[in-house]
């Protein structure tokens, strides 16, 4: 059902897109040197590497230069790159890795091999499950939400305060995701990236709140 899902609604999304993915590349190419795409190696189900597909939001061949992750001021990111990362629009060429069947619309969001590097036994559990384009831990907005983007340090930030979180939320999908659970987490998606609303699930709320009462002890 989920795998069936995912076939229909991208491919109904790269062809009701197309205009909009057309005028975007366009932008991209002609506003900097490079190409339209980024595709970078992810950590997809099982642990097996692909590449994702991204709007290019930085300067060429930038991944792996300089910090893993970055903030509003990091001048690898190109003029249109702003608007991109911060809209999520450069997210919206996934729609052919769920179509090719690496990632779902809905699981973790995929990591690069440093980081899930780190896991433990237990957070191994989360590659059971294919990457997805949104999860949890998105609508959470745990990057925004911390401050991550004015961090001194985005990489040291994200080990420290984000990645934690991160890893809770995806580990309560891995334990609870349903077909249901699915679509509600794509009708929270769309109702967050309309609204710019803060407000999020009871359950999902109930985490970061005893996360951050944790973090206060």
């Amino acid at each position: 059902m989920k795998r069936l899902f995912d076939i229909i609604f991208s491919f109904i999304g790269l062809v009701c897109l197309s205009p909009i993915l057309l005028i975007i590349s366009l932008i991209i190419v002609t506003g900097s040197k490079g190409g339209v795409f980024f595709r970078g190696v992810r950590v997809g189900q099982h642990g097996k590497d692909f590449r994702i597909f991204k709007f290019r939001s930085m300067k060429p061949d930038c991944e792996g230069k300089g910090k893993w992750n970055v903030g509003d001021d990091d001048d690898r990111i190109t003029p249109i790159g702003h608007f991109l990362r911060k809209s999520k629009v450069d997210e919206l060429p996934q729609l052919i890795n769920v179509l090719k069947g690496d990632m779902s619309f809905v699981g973790p969001r995929p990591e690069l091999r440093y980081y899930t590097d780190m896991y433990t036994e237990c957070e191994m559990a989360i590659l059971d499950q294919k990457p997805g384009i949104t999860d949890w831990a998105s609508m959470a907005n745990i990057a925004q939400f911390k401050g991550f983007t004015e961090a001194i340090d985005p990489d040291a930030y994200y080990l420290n305060v984000v990645r934690p979180l991160k890893l809770k939320l995806q580990l309560y999908y891995r334990n609870h995701h349903s077909f249901l659970g699915d679509i509600k987490c794509i009708f929270w998606t769309v109702y967050k990236v309309i609204t710019k609303s803060d407000k999020l699930p009871k359950d999902v709320q109930e985490i970061l709140d005893n996360y951050e009462k944790n973090q206060k002890k």
